[in-house]
């Protein structure tokens, strides 16, 4: 049902819907290289621009694919959650071209403003045309130029498109600050690490000698070893399967089967570590647990604390590609983890006291990630509610000019009732 006072008309009657350029063509008569944007530089409700590659392209072919501002870029396809993902062209090169798996889209701004299209297109009413129509294969989805001409846009009148938009660009806001503060604290526990790790800042109260090291001589290390996929099963018998990234998130175990030929185990508590693409990566072990060949259980030896060992292993984590190894793909084996040398302080507690302060800076990143995914939430919910006029908004009420607070969960968030 359309809401009152609102139009649904097919995408092409309210916008002009262009494909990109090829790649690859080749007798170009006086080519003239240009910036494009690729797939990748489209993300969802973010362009990425950092880096921007050119094309050779005849001189009369510019104006063609030339991106203005106000457009709506918008990628044909990828994992089925990327479908519909885009973001508003602000005119940030120029020229610039687009390429033909990324479509540019010109509204007619009488009828739709820019950033209402480009947030229907993305939210879950948008997302869910799109998968209905794509074409499918396994985790990939794609649509074409006709079906997104076909998009049944639903276009309420200007003035309450911009106070929707308005609306919007306030939990932008929030998020996007919350996003900052996030990288801020990445900056500043990365400048720990390579102070605290490496001895050349000491903590008050420890002056005590360090030494060098193998990470075996303080570390038990268990190489991955894959079981037949015949014993995989989703009933819980046997133990929880650990193979690689794919049963990671957020550095702790998420596996996706269970396995009943137990080969190689970690145990709660352990560190993992990715011995393939992405070689170095690290978790803590959630679970008892079945590791395959891609992964590594690190224990520690003698009591030396995992929290220490752990916060090592993070220090290094970006430099595993230095000594990773594999025609087809990146890997490390038993005696490149073995033979990592790394520092530590003799005194137990210094580093017991070094790995509590980086532990503590940890949680504090962790915490303003959970800040930023609930106001994420909150947007989305609130998209759904807005961009389809399930909730209506009267361009002379009081506008969101206030930063949504946190942790509010969408229950206790409520619109003003004149809104």
């Amino acid at each position: 049902m359309v809401p009152e006072g609102w139009l649904r008309e097919p995408l092409c009657d309210v916008a002009d819907v262009r494909t990109g350029i090829a790649k690859g063509k080749k007798d170009l008569k006086d080519p003239v290289s240009v910036p494009y944007l690729r797939v990748a530089n489209v993300q969802d409700g973010h362009l990425d621009l950092t880096v921007i590659k050119n094309i050779y392209v005849e001189p009369h072919q510019i104006e063609r694919y030339r991106l203005k501002d106000g457009d709506v870029l918008m990628t044909e396809g990828g994992d089925f959650d990327k479908l519909g993902r885009g973001d508003v062209w602000k005119g940030q090169i120029d020229p610039c071209l687009h390429q033909n798996h990324v479509f540019c889209v010109r509204p007619n701004q009488k009828i739709i403003l820019p950033y209402f299209l480009s947030s229907l297109s993305g939210s879950s009413y948008g997302k869910f045309y799109f998968l209905s129509c794509a074409k499918k294969s396994t985790n990939l989805a794609s649509i074409n130029s006709t079906q997104l001409k076909e998009f049944p846009v639903l276009v309420p009148p200007i003035s309450e498109q911009r106070k929707i938009i308005s609306i919007l660009s306030t939990w932008d806001k929030a998020i996007e600050t919350v996003e900052k503060l996030i990288e801020n604290s990445k900056a500043q526990k990365k400048a720990q690490m390579q102070q605290l790790l490496t001895g050349k800042r000491r903590l008050p109260g420890f002056d005590g000698k360090w030494e060098k090291a193998y990470l075996e001589d303080i570390t038990d290390i268990t190489m991955g070893s894959s079981p037949s996929s015949d014993f995989y099963n989703d009933m819980g018998d046997g133990l929880p399967l650990i193979q690689g990234n794919a049963d990671i998130k957020d550095r702790k175990t998420v596996p996706r089967v269970y396995t009943s030929q137990i080969t190689k185990t970690c145990s709660k508590g352990n560190i993992l570590l990715s011995v393939r693409a992405p070689v170095g990566a690290v978790a803590i072990s959630e679970h008892d647990a079945c590791i395959g060949r891609g992964i590594a259980s690190i224990a520690g030896k003698n009591n030396f604390p995992l929290s220490f060992i752990y916060q090592l292993l993070l220090a290094f984590e970006s430099k595993w590609g230095q000594i990773s190894q594999g025609s087809t793909f990146d890997a490390v084996n038993s005696k490149d983890i073995k033979k990592l040398k790394i520092s530590i302080p003799l005194s137990r507690k210094e580093q017991q006291k070094i790995a509590t302060v980086l532990t503590t800076a940890d949680k504090e990143i962790e915490a303003l990630q959970q800040k930023r995914d609930c106001l994420k939430q909150e947007k989305k919910a609130l998209m759904q509610q807005l961009l389809t006029g399930k909730r209506r908004v009267k361009v002379e009420a009081v506008s969101f000019s206030h930063t949504p607070s946190f942790p509010r969960t969408r229950e206790s968030r409520r619109l003003p009732d004149n809104e």
